[in-house]
């Protein structure tokens, strides 16, 4: 007999074809106008930032971060890349973690799909947004990232519970947070902080947050980074980047090194983060001077 588990990986296996699908599709398309293989920088991207992302520091901010500081990357495509290329070492962080950590089906299930919904909803209007405002919430989203790494740091968060799953008005609450966070993961903002932080919040054990916010993203990311292919909102060459290093980064992370001190790397993610959100927040300051130059 099938159980909700195993349909739950099954349902991973079909989102994970439709991506790959649109993925290749994308890849047979731009072939013909541009050389789609990564380099060596991006790769190594791929690879360090999904190192950190399996151990619990995130991905979203650091490859931002690294993408400005190397110039690779339009500002008004991070959101699609950064959901496109991250997408396949995510899933491989699902099926990973929903095997080796128990948490409530009904639970988990449900965060999931109230994240994928806010996810399809969120890149519908994220990929139609123009540079700048992409710019302005780029910004935003990487401060909001460094404060939830803070919190991190300075032990602000809920230590948690030891419940596995939510009833009631706790899980109603969880549904709608995933909902929140699912959207915003469309511009950038990754899930994995808050997500932990909302499921100590709401008294589970930290440890059920990593299904749940692996789970979350691993299907939320095929639905959203299809509306950015299909509109051509994103760098290619720097989303395969991120897939071809992310997937042995989180392989090794998961089963070789599994923990490690991240202290230190959480304080220079702190200040690399705050330096990006800083530099796209003047970008965008510059391109409204620049517009209104025009218009004068």
């Amino acid at each position: 007999m099938l159980t909700i588990k195993t349909l739950l990986f099954l349902a991973l296996g079909v989102f994970t074809a439709f991506y790959l699908f649109n993925l290749f599709s994308s890849i047979k398309r731009k072939q013909q106008e541009e050389t789609v293989a990564p380099g060596a920088l991006h790769t190594a991207i791929g690879f360090i930032a999904n190192f950190f992302d399996t151990l619990g520091i995130g991905s979203f901010a650091t490859t931002t971060s690294m993408y400005k500081f190397w110039k690779l990357v339009k500002d008004e495509w991070l959101p699609g890349t950064l959901n496109v290329g991250h997408t396949l070492p995510t899933i491989t962080q699902a099926f990973i973690y929903i095997a080796i950590v128990e948490v409530e089906m009904t639970t988990l299930i449900a965060l999931i799909a109230a994240s994928v919904l806010g996810m399809w909803l969120g890149a519908g209007v994220v990929s139609r947004l123009p540079r700048r405002t992409i710019q302005i919430g780029m910004g935003i989203a990487l401060l909001v990232a460094a404060g939830l790494t803070l919190m991190t740091l300075f032990n602000k968060s809920a230590s948690g519970g030891t419940d596995m799953g939510l009833h009631g008005i706790k899980l109603l609450i969880g549904i709608i947070g995933n909902f929140t966070l699912g959207a915003l993961m469309s511009l950038g903002i990754g899930l994995y902080g808050p997500c932990l932080i909302m499921i100590s919040l709401l008294g589970m054990n930290p440890k059920a947050a990593f299904p749940i916010m692996m789970g979350s993203c691993a299907f939320l990311m095929p639905v959203g980074s299809t509306q950015f292919i299909q509109k051509g909102s994103f760098n290619l060459k720097a989303a395969l980047g991120l897939a071809l290093g992310g997937i042995p980064a989180v392989l090794i992370a998961a089963y070789i090194v599994k923990e490690m001190d991240l202290k230190y790397v959480r304080w220079l993610v702190v200040v690399v983060v705050v330096y990006t959100a800083i530099t796209l927040l003047r970008s965008a300051m510059a391109d409204r001077k620049a517009s209104a130059s025009q218009k004068a």
